[in-house]
């Protein structure tokens, strides 16, 4: 079955990889793939910074839902602002809900509670999904922090149920820990370069997902290859200009890094070429392309 007849059945999509592989491009073109096949589609950014909107031309999000087309939107969301909105949401009593927020020992737990803000992060896709919200969606992808961040997100809502047995929390928590690790419902999908430590970094988070979730990811996209050198032989030739042997030296680390993977990850793998392009909608575009020819 194709990767993308997977994607098109499941209801959460993670990306995540080591910072500057291009996770938040591969994010915004799975996004229009998906999208223009029927599936109603949320891309959720977390990055205050915010880049996503830049890929397709629009303004910043600001926390509100930006329309690409009828099926496609994105957001910024800060789990700061999740969690606020779920006490307005039990406590719907404005003055006392303002007071909560406003207190000191709310900012001091919401910053400090190991787990609370993915938590309101996942939890927020999860009723998305559902339908609990009037910007209900068929999938969320969710452009998730760089690697180390990323694993713990996915296994917050697993230590946390581990933690608390009872009550709202640890019923969420254990609801949500299922979802994530249902490869039929979540799909996780990692972003890395043919480059030493984002592979090292890809190695270690697939045996990570595997120890913590019982489960491997969906595929591994390996972005920004250099095209094959012309010629049999990777040993640098007398007088090359730089240009060249920059070409050459790039593409023979990429081969290298590749082979490792390769030895560590059996299962789905896209390789994605360099595309000189500036963040933007041409970017997006040429990406989109070229996923729909190579994804397996």
């Amino acid at each position: 079955m194709k990767l993308v007849q997977q994607l098109m059945r499941r209801r959460l999509i993670v990306v995540t990889g080591k910072g500057g592989v291009g996770k938040t491009t591969l994010t915004a073109a799975l996004g229009r793939i998906l999208s223009a096949l029927g599936r109603k589609t949320l891309l959720l950014e977390i990055d205050p910074r915010e880049s996503l909107h830049q890929l397709f031309g629009t303004e910043p999000s600001g926390g509100a839902i930006v329309k690409i087309t009828p099926k496609l939107g994105l957001q910024n969301l800060q789990p700061r602002a999740v969690v606020e909105g779920l006490v307005r949401e039990k406590v719907p009593i404005p003055p006392i809900a303002n007071r909560i927020i406003n207190s000191p020992v709310f900012r001091q737990s919401v910053d400090g509670a190991p787990g609370l803000k993915e938590m309101a992060v996942l939890g927020y896709a999860l009723r998305t999904v559902l339908g609990e919200y009037r910007h209900s969606a068929d999938v969320v992808i969710l452009d998730a922090p760089a690697t180390g961040h990323g694993a713990s997100m996915l296994a917050a809502p697993l230590d946390l149920a581990e933690a608390v047995s009872g009550g709202q929390l640890g019923e969420m928590s254990r609801q949500l820990a299922d979802f994530i690790a249902n490869p039929h419902e979540c799909a996780v999908m990692l972003a890395t370069l043919a480059e030493e430590m984002p592979v090292q970094e890809t190695i270690e988070l697939i045996a990570l997902l595997r120890k913590r979730l019982g489960r491997p990811p969906e595929a591994v996209l390996v972005n920004g290859l250099y095209p094959p050198f012309p010629g049999k032989s990777p040993s640098r030739r007398a007088a090359e200009p730089p240009s060249l042997s920059l070409w050459r030296d790039r593409r023979a680390v990429n081969e290298r890094e590749l082979a490792r993977l390769a030895e560590a990850w059996t299962g789905t793998l896209a390789e994605l070429p360099l595309l000189p392009l500036t963040r933007g909608p041409d970017l997006l575009d040429r990406m989109v392309a070229t996923m729909e020819a190579e994804l397996p």
